[in-house]
This record gives structure tokens, sequence and C-alpha cells, in this order.
């Protein structure tokens, strides 16, 4: 979005671990951790040390096969070539009775290809230093290819072979399973993961975003090699692909890969899913778990990416939830009452929908009281918004950090990719630090007012929350 954070980060989606494939962040509270002093000092540094990273970035849109749309960020300095491809892919196309389809065929796609078995395959890439790998978010299967120049040939012929023959071979196939399976007992045991699952189930119910991302134990042992074998061949097509490359490459060699890579693939398109008609009732459901310290997730709509409200909330989510320390969350929940480690919030977009959504983690005699301070904040930010002040340092900041999400060919590729997938312009990534600094106070204020209705808020918790224990009082005894 990641893990693609549980709670994604939505400026820049994050990549996925293959091991348990879950797509998520690593915990409550996970975001970097920053003083207000700090994060000014920081921000003030970067804003001077790195402010051309963005604006010097040139990137292309290069023709390749119908329905194929790619950028280009071409940079000579290293002899290295990073790509993602997003195959429209993602759980939300896994059939009601096997979620899971999709994580199991992004989870093969290294597995063999062509005349090449599992091990051959990797040995290919082994051989040469080439990165290939896959995950699958809701809507897409990410690919990321990551190669020396000098193996382009190689990197591209394998993912080539990769996504127009892939072997699915019973054996590859059961081995998978049987990784995804551990990775899902394990998650089971996590307190955040189950606190997600529930959000999901609650917030968008019936929908297939309501499904867990990686499957389900069930669903997972009853695909089958032709299940996986069907749905590569619905879903590795040319329509709606998005690529973005970054390294040393020119436009003239791009276009050579990209008749290579899909001109085998049909040009059908896939369908996007359906947009959710409704949405889970606010209150807080619990999943009953004997957990020391529960988890909350909690959240309720928020604004498309590409629409005009993203900016303007975007900042004022990190006055609120996002900036680490120097949020209004943290400065509240954690620094002043001492209930949690961490709180943070987040946009996270998607094809089909947006949302705000937010975790804490605390002692289960403090958590009811955690989501209550955070309540009666969100309600006193929709009330009278942010300070002139909140809204100067989130732009240091949010101007300042940003190069540092572009300092590699990989960090550039993924980040691209990721605007792609969000409907963005391949102008935006030089755009951007202009809108975050275009945007007024008052237009902060209108999105609080607009979106964080505590009212409003979707909330599940994993634990077993208990009342606070009483205050011991100092009267004396009555007689």
């Amino acid at each position: 979005m990641t893990l693609e954070t549980v709670i994604p980060a939505s400026e820049a989606k994050r990549s996925v671990s293959r091991d348990p494939r879950s797509r998520g962040w690593v915990g409550p509270g996970s975001r970097a951790k920053r003083s207000p002093g700090m994060t000014f000092v920081a921000s003030l540094l970067l804003a001077f040390l790195l402010p051309l990273a963005a604006n010097a970035m040139t990137v292309k849109t290069v023709q390749g096969p119908t329905g194929v749309e790619t950028w280009l960020s071409e940079e000579h300095a290293l002899p290295m070539i990073a790509v993602n491809i997003s195959f429209p892919a993602g759980s939300s196309y896994d059939p009601s009775a096997k979620p899971g389809l999709a994580n199991m065929t992004a989870s093969l796609i290294d597995e063999g290809a062509g005349d090449l078995a599992s091990d051959a395959f990797k040995q290919a890439l082994e051989s040469r230093g080439i990165r290939f790998s896959a995950q699958a978010d809701r809507d897409f299967i990410v690919v990321t290819l990551t190669t020396l120049k000098e193996n382009a040939d190689e990197a591209f012929r394998l993912a080539a072979l990769a996504f127009a023959h892939p072997r699915f071979d019973p054996e590859a196939v059961e081995r998978i399973r049987a990784m995804i399976l551990a990775g899902l007992k394990q998650e089971d045991e996590d307190p955040s993961r189950a606190a997600v699952n529930a959000w999901y189930a609650a917030y968008f119910g019936a929908h297939p975003y309501g499904r867990p991302a990686n499957g389900t134990p069930a669903g997972i042992a009853a695909i089958k090699p032709e299940d996986i074998k069907a749905f590569a061949a619905d879903h590795f097509v040319r329509g709606g692909i998005k690529i973005a490359v970054s390294g040393d490459i020119s436009e003239v060699q791009l276009k050579k890969y990209l008749q290579q890579l899909f001109t085998p693939l049909p040009a059908k398109a896939v369908p996007v899913a359906a947009k959710p008609t409704t949405f889970g009732n606010a209150g807080t459901r619990t999943v009953v778990r004997n957990e020391a310290a529960p988890v909350a997730i909690f959240g309720f709509v928020g604004p498309m990416r590409a629409d005009a409200d993203f900016i303007p909330a975007f900042v004022g989510n990190y006055i609120l939830g996002g900036g680490g320390f120097s949020a209004r969350l943290m400065d509240q929940v954690r620094d002043k009452r001492g209930l949690t480690y961490g709180i943070s919030t987040d946009i996270n977009d998607f094809r089909a929908s947006s949302i705000i959504v937010g975790s804490v983690q605390s002692d289960k005699t403090k958590i009811l009281t955690a989501l209550d301070v955070t309540k009666s904040e969100m309600a006193r930010f929709a009330k009278d918004g942010a300070t002139q002040r909140e809204l100067d340092d989130a732009k240091t900041y949010l101007t300042g950090s940003f190069p540092l999400g572009l300092d590699s060919n990989a960090k550039i590729a993924r980040t691209l990719n990721a605007y792609q997938r969000s409907g963005l312009p391949a102008d935006y990534v030089v755009k951007r630090n202009g809108m975050i600094q275009a945007v007024t106070l008052a237009q902060v204020n209108a999105m609080a007012k607009k979106y964080y209705d505590p009212a409003r808020l979707v909330v599940a918790i994993a634990g077993n929350p208990a009342p606070a224990p009483a205050q011991k009082s100092n009267a004396p005894a009555a007689r």
C-alpha cells in the first residue's frame, strides 16, 4: 500500500516480506519515533541537503505494447536497473472459497518457468545476482526485478519466461503451501494481525477487501495447481499493467525489453473490483484473546489518492497521528498519559476505496482509556483544527524527508509504481512537494472537520480489555 503495512504508508507503498507473506505493518506504533525538536532539525537539514532529488528527476512515459503503462527514470551513475511491475491480480480477485490464491500465485513466481524447474530457475537468477520476487496486496501482484546492467538481457528473459510460461509444479506448490500455512499460523498468534483482520472484516464486510489478504488456512488448503494456473492465465495479461523502471537503461533499450516481457501475454484487461457500497457500523468489535497488551485498530473512510482532498488530508493526518513523536496522538496518548509506547494513523488507498486507519497497543486495563483519549483528541482536531505552527512543521518534514524515499533505483521504481497504482500522473513526483507547500491552514482544518469524526470510528480490538483498577481511596473507612 504494505509487510505492506497493515497500515500502509500512503506516500510510498511498502514492500512485503515473503516469509510469511503478510501485508502489513510490523506492529502498533512501529513508525519511526521523532521528538518535535529532532523532527524540525532533521527536516531543516533535509530541506537544505536533499531538495533537488525529486525536482531533478525526469520521469518519461515509454510506449510499450498496448495496455502497458510504463514510466522510466534514467539514472546512469550506477550500472543497475530496478523494475516494479504491477499486475491487477491482488487478493480482491480471490474466489470467496479460496482466499489466498493471489498470495500463493505471487509466492510461486520464482519457482520455475519454461524448461527450468525451480532449482534451475533460481540458480539462473542467483548466478548473475538477479533479484526477482512478487507479493500480492489487495489489488495487485507487485513484481520486483533488480539487476546489474550487464545481466539485463538474462534478467528480462527470465522474467518474461515466468510471466508467459510459469510451471507451478506440484512439488513447488506443496512446498509454498506449507510455507504459507506456517506463516498464517504464526500470524494467528500475533494480536496485531488478528486485530487487522477483524477490522477489515468489520469495515468492508462481504466486499473482497474484507477477506484476509494473505488468505486463510482453509482457503490455502483448498487451492489446487489448476486454480493457480487459471488465475495466472487470467491475470498475467497486458491490460492494466503498471511498470516503473529506474536506473542505467535508455528508452530504446527499455522498449525492447517491454516487447520481450509483454507481447507474449494476452491483450485482454482485468476488471477493477467493484466499489464497496456499504461499510461497517461505528462501534467496537473485540476478538477475545488472552493478551497482556491488546491491540486496537481504528478507522473510517478516507479520501481517494487522486482526489483533491488527499494532499490536505495527508498533511492533516501527519499533524494528528502520522508524525511520530510530533503528532498530537503520540503527545496525548503516550507522552502525557503513558498509555502506550506508540500510536499512529495513516491514509490507505485501494483502487476501489480509501481509509484513514490507526493502531494502538496498551495494557489490557488501559486500552479502552487509550481509545477514549484518541477519540477525544480526534474530536478536538475536528472542532478546532490545527495551528499554523503545526502546519509549517508538517510541511517542513513532509517535503524535506521526501527525497529519502528516492535515494536509490529500487526506491524510485517502488515509489513511481505506487503512484501509478493510485492513478497519479507521471510528473507527480516533481509536483508533489509544491502541492504540499500550497496547502493552507483553512484546507487542513476543513479536512479535519470532514473526516475526523470519532463518532464514525470502526474499532477492532484483539485481546480481552479489562476495566481500569479502581483508585484506592485515602478516606477513612466507614464505621
